[in-house]
């Protein structure tokens, strides 16, 4: 007898087995279920879109599309004041540093935008004055003045800076807290400069 005759070939043209047939109706049953459920839980538990850091920032960082990213998180999981779209970030200067993964929230961010001006630095100040120190906010529009000393008067080292973040104050120091300003980069330098030599403060505009 043929060896070949001897071998028991599936026969491919066979109906499914009862029991194939089961699992498959079971199985498409099963997908169906899962897919309701998940069409009516709320938008909460399904997730929202919102912005995370995509790697460590620090404080005075101006945000771009390499900064960030969009994720879906749950409700439970999304802050108070968290962002939704990349473009509620594009351009914005960040008060306070952020860990990657971090969602950003509105009080992250300064009350002012830098879009359409890169050629601005922020520039850390250590205020003389503490009391103005503590007046001031995110977002806040300054002047920058160089105190007074016996060879040197007051002078004004920078108009309109923005105030980026205000730190706390360092308890083994008269000195206020570190300021960081955004000012254009010729600026930057100069108040960079003085502020090692002479106390700064600023003018509330």
């Amino acid at each position: 007898m043929d060896i070949l005759a001897k071998l028991r070939l599936p026969d491919l043209n066979r109906p499914q087995s009862r029991r194939t047939r089961l699992i498959r109706r079971w199985l498409a049953a099963g997908l169906l279920a899962v897919g309701g459920v998940l069409f009516f839980l709320p938008a909460s538990a399904r997730g929202a879109p919102t912005v995370l850091a995509a790697h460590d920032l620090p404080p005075g960082t101006t945000l771009r599309a390499g900064d960030v990213r969009l994720a879906e998180l749950p409700g439970e999981a999304r802050p108070t004041g968290v962002l939704s779209t990349l473009d509620a970030v594009d351009g914005r200067l960040l008060a306070g540093a952020v860990r990657a993964g971090e969602p950003l929230t509105d009080v992250r961010l300064a009350d002012v935008a830098v879009r359409g001006d890169p050629d601005t630095a922020t520039v850390p100040v250590r205020l003389a004055d503490v009391g103005i120190a503590e007046l001031l906010r995110p977002g806040q529009r300054v002047d920058v003045v160089a105190a007074p000393e016996p060879a040197s008067p007051a002078s004004v080292l920078a108009g309109g800076a923005t105030v980026v973040t205000v730190g706390h104050r360092e308890p083994s120091t008269a000195k206020g807290p570190l300021v960081l300003l955004r000012l254009p980069e010729e600026s930057a330098t100069r108040v960079a400069a003085i502020s090692l030599e002479r106390p700064v403060t600023v003018t509330l505009r």
